[in-house]
């Protein structure tokens, strides 16, 4: 019925025949300051819709708005009580892990106040940028109880014929000792709107969907510990995808699933919509534009960088003393300021002897970070350190150890979903290692959800079926192509991501063989965003490697100021140029497994030399050749293969 109700509601909306019990009334409009993006509220009947349009054309149809909460129905019987005046704000802010480092948001904001037949207000702040539209619900709390929000009545209604690229949410308590959720599946691509998910829990942001040649990017932002985790939920050939809670399993507490709140105003994430070419997708800052701002403190302590790891070659049982020397000396050798200790290091190597391994990486200019178990009642993983992280005492006993020790950084793993307790748990281990000056990382882990800016301690998050899985089976790694051109234009849009990529010889203790070429994984270093890199290659893989890729590796910045997209399609190919101070790199990547070919004007970029790493003869070998960045480009992509460019 639901689907049924909306259905006749755009109907109406878009041939304009209104009837005596459907009346529809517009309410008010507000547009991006370059006026192609609008967004339109209208009145039908008892309940208040939004409908966005760019450049004249209805690219989400009129759509629900509104809550439940344990006490009220602020969706059923809603009428118009203030609109303020559109005023156009802007915000800028650093970020550390991102697309740009100094970025700059304008929009124009305005507030709507709505009010149910008990008189219960229910305000909603809308602000639309030339990239897209936010919004979010605020509700005020006069008694200071808790406020519990039931359900969200938010949609996004879009139109019959668009396409959808959709990644499932994954089943609640499923997976390897039933960790997931973990956001670690491969994306449904091309799919008509309207496919239900294939397990039917939905879909996880950032949800894609492609209107003729308009691409629509849905996300949430702001998440600050009083709301859970949501998700996209559509029912099998509809196109309304509503705002789904999370699965009652995925939490830390026997009540903390739904938002609850006590404070005097109690507010929503916000609802972010991006929109425009797929140009404006990649370019994009939107979701973290939309963020909580950082608090105002002292981070000079984060230092985006790359790390080997020896865990990606050589699993559990190489997590010993010397075999982490090794990747210390590994390290240090390729220029790289960080090296990841990996699980269980605790019992196989001891507090004692990581002192002494912090000790000598120093020697080197190098940085530890270690790994941990994040613990709680429904984490059955053993292996450990496990039980570290679950209290702000534990947290400030244990990051006083590690600081006393030396140690930047830690790998969190394996959380519990994405209820309202979890989400607060990441933001109180966030809070305490800022207090310590410690990076993190989570795995098995959320969607970041514009973390970074808030938080810029959380240098990169997993959250991406990533390198390790090519490493575990054969299917993965016959899909690695396809799955990484997804990523640009989905997962990696806004949020850093613990990919673990760039295995340039080849995959070590496993019986999958890479099908990517040598040149697409030396592209995936500048294709995809982290602020720390784990390198997933070892010190003798990496002795067969040409020289000049290694000085690349060694020369690899890790904050960019500007990036332009250059062309690609979701899951078919993605070319990027990124900007480091005075110097360009260009880099491509094949998703599929057909030879392409792109020409590159490098005049554009008013650079004197360009160094291109192309696909060799064999999948690990490289061409490397230097000429002058004039005039046209041509670039030869195997299937499966990639390419660099560096201007400079």
């Amino acid at each position: 019925m639901f689907k049924k109700y909306w259905m006749a509601i755009a109907a109406i909306f878009i041939v304009g025949l209104f009837t005596a019990c459907q009346q529809t009334t517009s309410l008010y409009a507000v547009k991006s300051p370059d006026g192609n993006i609008e967004v339109v509220l209208e009145q039908i009947q008892d309940r208040v819709t939004y409908a966005v349009r760019y450049n004249g054309n209805l690219v989400i149809q009129p759509s629900p708005l509104g809550l439940l909460t344990a006490d009220n129905d602020l969706f059923s019987i809603l009428q118009l009580k203030s609109i303020t005046k559109p005023a156009a704000i802007t915000d800028e802010y650093a970020l550390w892990t991102g697309k740009k480092t100094k970025i700059t948001y304008q929009a124009n904001k305005a507030v709507v106040q709505l009010e149910n037949k008990e008189n219960r207000a229910l305000e909603i702040t809308f602000q639309v940028s030339n990239d897209g539209v936010a919004f979010r619900y605020q509700l005020a709390n006069d008694k200071n109880a808790p406020i519990t929000i039931t359900e969200e009545k938010t949609g996004f209604v879009l139109n019959n014929d668009a396409k959808a690229f959709l990644q499932p949410m994954q089943t609640a308590k499923t997976g390897f000792e039933q960790t997931n959720p973990a956001y670690e599946d491969n994306y449904r691509q091309n799919i008509p709107v309207g496919t239900a998910s294939p397990n039917n829990n939905g879909w996880v942001y950032p949800a894609l969907f492609q209107q003729n040649e308009t691409w629509i990017l849905i996300t949430e932002a702001g998440m600050d510990g009083t709301y859970c985790g949501t998700k996209l939920f559509n029912q099998p050939d509809s196109a309304t995808y509503q705002i789904a809670f999370p699965d009652p399993r995925e939490t830390m507490t026997e009540s903390g699933i739904l938002p609850v709140s006590t404070a005097s105003s109690f507010y929503s994430p916000w609802r972010v919509i991006t929109i425009g070419s797929l140009g404006t997708i990649v370019e994009s800052t939107l979701g973290t534009d939309l963020a909580t701002s950082a608090a105002k403190k002292d981070y000079s302590y984060v230092k985006p960088g790359i790390a080997s790891w020896s865990w990606i070659m050589s699993k559990d049982d190489y997590i010993i003393y010397d075999e982490q020397k090794k990747y210390i000396d590994f390290a240090a050798d390729m220029n790289w300021r960080y090296c990841l200790i990996d699980a269980s290091w605790d019992t196989k190597i001891g507090y004692d002897k990581i002192k002494e391994l912090t000790d000598y990486a120093n020697t080197k200019g190098v940085s530890l970070l270690l790994w941990y178990n994040s613990a709680g009642n429904w984490n059955t993983v053993k292996m450990t350190p496990k039980d570290r992280m679950l209290t702000h005492e534990s947290r400030v006993q244990e990051f006083t150890r590690l600081k006393e020790i030396g140690i930047k950084g830690l790998k969190i793993d394996f959380f519990g979903g994405d209820g309202r307790s979890v989400m607060q748990y990441y933001i109180d281990i966030l809070k305490d290692a800022a207090d310590f000056g410690l990076l993190i990382n989570f795995h098995g882990a959320t969607l970041p959800r514009g973390w970074s800016r808030t938080y810029p301690n959380l240098v990169t998050v997993e959250a991406v079926k990533g390198f390790e899985m090519i490493t575990f089976n054969q299917n993965d790694a016959d899909r690695e192509a396809n799955h990484s051109t997804m990523l640009p234009f989905t997962r990696n849009a806004f949020d850093p991501m613990d990919f673990t990529s760039v295995n340039l010889h080849e995959i070590t203790f496993s019986k999958s063989k890479r099908k990517t070429t040598a040149a697409f994984q030396l592209a995936t270093s500048i294709i995809f965003l982290s602020g720390i890199h784990h390198i997933a290659e070892s010190p003798d893989g990496m002795s067969h490697v040409p020289a000049d890729v290694k000085t690349f590796l060694r020369q690899l910045p890790v904050q960019w100021d500007e990036v332009k997209f250059i062309s690609g399609f979701p899951g078919k190919d993605a070319v990027l140029a990124r900007r480091a101070d005075k110097k360009w790199y260009i880099a491509g990547i094949n998703g599929e497994a057909t030879e392409k070919s792109i020409s590159l004007n490098l005049a554009l970029f008013k650079k004197k030399k360009a160094t291109l790493f192309a696909d060799g003869k064999e999948l690990s070998d490289f061409e490397i050749n230097t000429t002058t960045a004039k005039g046209i480009q041509k670039v030869t992509l195997k299937p499966n293969g990639g390419f660099v460019i560096v201007l400079e």
